[in-house]
């Protein structure tokens, strides 16, 4: 299945969660992320983060949802935004027939640079948790409906 996540800037918890369904999934989950405006590069802490855990970073890139669009697009089974529900952030909203559901976690990005480190620690911590509760179903197997409401109480948890 193929999930998009996205968030504004896909420099940071959108990247985090691509990678953790791409590679903690199994093979079955391809994991995507995009930002409604990008940041134009990931951000440092993400690639720091992602490298120390093991997981590829080569080819990482902040990236339009734009890429996700057009008839040449991979067609997308689930879209998940990541933008934090109380950071003031605008979270981009995507229009078609995917499956769609929220996981709000805290833009990382924002803390205090000398923070930086354990902001995306746990942030990581937060979506590999959620990621870790759909892994533990038989999401694969679901009807749009079930999708949804798995994802959505996932998102909420």
């Amino acid at each position: 299945m193929n999930f998009l996540v996205l968030c504004t800037g896909n420099s940071a918890r959108s990247i985090l969660l691509e990678q953790i369904l791409s590679h903690r999934s199994d093979g079955r989950v391809r994991g995507y992320s995009a930002g409604s405006k990008p940041a134009g590069a990931v951000h440092p802490q993400s690639l720091t983060l992602l490298a120390d855990m093991g997981y590829p970073t080569d080819g990482l890139r902040s990236k339009s949802w734009d890429e996700f669009s057009g008839d040449t697009a991979a067609q997308m089974d689930v879209v998940i935004t990541v933008c934090g529900s109380a950071a003031g952030e605008t979270c981009p909203v995507w229009v078609g027939s995917p499956v769609r559901a929220h996981w709000g976690v805290d833009d990382p990005a924002a803390a205090d640079p000398a923070n930086q480190p354990a902001a995306f620690r746990e942030a990581y911590d937060l979506l590999l948790a959620k990621a870790e509760a759909l892994f533990a179903q038989p999401f694969q197997t679901y009807d749009l409906d079930q999708m949804r409401d798995a994802l959505n109480a996932i998102g909420r948890s």
